[in-house]
């Protein structure tokens, strides 16, 4: 008997409903049976249950035919992910980005599109998690807790978050030196669910939580972010979003022997993307770019990826990481 060949045929009658559903492709209705019937002989146990009318699965044939279609989908994907590295990279990658990660990574997309003028991205920008197989999405860039799902996540950078501002502005309004000093000051405020104009500030083992207020309130994290460099207050973002302004003066880290939160969420950034469609190369490609970029040379603009070094500039070192359990939340 080929057991592989049996299980294939045992899918399709379970999925079709009859034998001769299945037999309509090319077998006879009398081969079809012989197949699934071979396939319980060799288990012991009855996968069907049969009836002039209809078919339906026993316990067993359940529990069969779950496990069964999840090999079938890993010989799939193995066989794709193997394949990957002789196909051209070419075609269309959609592609769905956190609003503020976008403002990290399009403008860094130049190398890559270097690299592989034959394929293109369609991005979209949203906060909101959408269904990646729904909406048919090949790579996402989620922020916070990864659901237990058919989902394959990689951290592009763990969860830390500074306080910032302009050099105008520290020079205008001083450079604050304990958590107290901030209440002088303007702060930009974060305004999205669940976040509110209290910062926490942590320093061996104490915190102290600060009410905060400015000019600005927003739910944007690009508004935030473009609103410091315009030196009208403080910020708290998220290192890898201001990492180039920082190294290019544009923005000046303060009270940095404290860590800090608006929020008490962890905010862990990933790439992500279906584990039931297998690793494509178009898509292997533009996520190892992301690891690259996030944990990579300091002037990856003018780069190529191979030229990467592995000095972090983004954030640490990537880590390949099993999606978590618990409740989602949207976090910024």
């Amino acid at each position: 008997m080929n057991e592989l060949a049996s299980m294939q045929t045992f899918i399709k009658v379970v999925e079709t409903g009859s034998f001769s559903a299945v037999a309509r492709h090319g077998a006879s209705v009398s081969s079809v049976a012989r197949q699934v019937k071979a396939l319980e002989d060799e288990l012991g146990i009855r996968l069907l249950n049969r009836s002039t009318r209809s078919l339906s699965l026993t316990e067993p044939g359940r529990l069969y035919y779950e496990r069964a279609t999840q090999i079938l989908r890993d010989l799939a994907n193995a066989k794709l992910a193997a394949k990957s590295f002789q196909d051209s990279v070419k075609g269309v990658l959609r592609v769905s980005l956190r609003v503020s990660s976008g403002a990290a990574i399009i403008p860094a997309l130049a190398p890559f599109f270097k690299r592989y003028p034959d394929l293109k991205l369609d991005i979209s920008l949203s906060d909101e998690r959408c269904d990646l197989i729904a909406n048919q999405i090949d790579v996402a860039v989620w922020m916070g807790v990864i659901p237990d799902a058919d989902i394959v996540a990689r951290r592009l950078s763990p969860s830390r978050r500074i306080v910032c501002g302009a050099p105008s502005y520290i020079q205008n309004r001083g450079m604050p030196k304990i958590p107290d000093d901030i209440r002088s000051h303007d702060c930009i405020v974060y305004t999205a669910p669940k976040y509110g104009n209290i910062w926490a500030f942590t320093k061996d083992g104490k915190e102290q939580e600060i009410e905060v207020d400015g000019v600005i309130r927003s739910d944007n994290a690009i508004v935030l972010r473009s609103s410091a460099v315009a030196g009208l207050g403080l910020i708290v973002v998220h290192e890898w979003m201001v990492r180039p302004l920082l190294a290019n003066g544009l923005l000046v880290r303060v009270l940095e022997d404290y860590t800090v939160k608006p929020i008490d969420t962890e905010a862990e950034l990933y790439v992500v993307y279906p584990s039931s469609r297998g690793l494509s190369r178009n898509v292997r490609v533009f996520v190892d770019y992301l690891l690259t970029l996030f944990n990579g040379s300091q002037d990856l603009g003018t780069i190529g990826v191979e030229d990467a070094k592995p000095a972090s500039y983004f954030g640490e070192k990537a880590a390949l990481v099993p999606p978590s359990t618990g409740s989602t939340v949207p976090v910024t």
